[in-house]
């Protein structure tokens, strides 16, 4: 029998914006780093490219630089978590997922079904006319949503969409930001509450949603 792979859990981002965009929307910056629950957030600037960059998981199979086109890379201090939970000015808490898009969506499943990491539920959504799925995967604290169309759209790579958060208290953290925030709404998971951070309005390039905690189903 093979080896049981380890599933990789996700570690850190590494985000070409400025640091002090991050600040201006009421993130806690240090040295160019800001911590989504247990995952660093490296803020590169813009110079190498806007977005996510890459995003740093282990363990991985050695020479692993590319995850179905999304660039991956092994952080050199892998699972170096805060001791503590860092609560942000804006109230971020925790990271909640990762959205990451593909158009195809079997091709996409299957490299990461390699790497050990579990498919743990599947969704329908979008319309008759423009049906598409979720995928959803655990990587550590976050989950990854991965979406796409029902039926393969071309060969091209996988792409970083953008985050969501937990936040201790929506409504304070929408009062917070105050216009840098949408409208406070139901989220699609029952009994949650989900925002959107205007996140160009602070120039940064990453989308972000803001969701209140999870709910006991008890």
């Amino acid at each position: 029998m093979g080896d049981v792979l380890q599933p990789p859990v996700l570690d850190e981002l590494v985000v070409g914006d400025d640091p002090d965009s991050w600040a201006a929307a009421g993130f806690h910056v240090d040295g160019g780093v800001t911590w989504l629950g247990t995952v660093r957030v490296r803020l590169a600037g813009p110079d190498g490219g806007r977005g996510i960059r890459s995003w740093g998981l282990s363990p991985l199979p050695a020479g692993t630089d590319d995850v179905d086109g999304l660039p991956t890379h092994v952080p050199d201090d892998a699972g170096a978590a805060p001791s503590r939970t860092l609560t942000h000015p804006n109230g971020i808490t925790a990271f909640d997922h990762l959205v990451v898009a593909s158009p195809d969506l079997g091709r996409t499943v299957e490299r990461l079904v390699s790497l050990g990491l579990d498919l743990r539920r599947t969704r329908d959504v979008g319309s008759p006319e423009r049906p598409r799925q979720q995928h959803f995967f655990w990587i550590g604290e976050p989950i990854l949503e991965l979406v796409g169309p029902t039926t393969p759209t071309g060969d091209g790579p996988s792409r970083f969409f953008g985050v969501a958060c937990t936040v201790a208290d929506l409504e304070a953290t929408a009062a917070h930001l105050g216009e840098g925030c949408g409208r406070v709404k139901d989220a699609v998971q029952p009994g949650r509450r989900i925002a959107t951070l205007r996140h160009e309005a602070f120039d940064i390039s990453v989308p972000i949603a803001l969701m209140s905690a999870h709910v006991d189903p008890t």
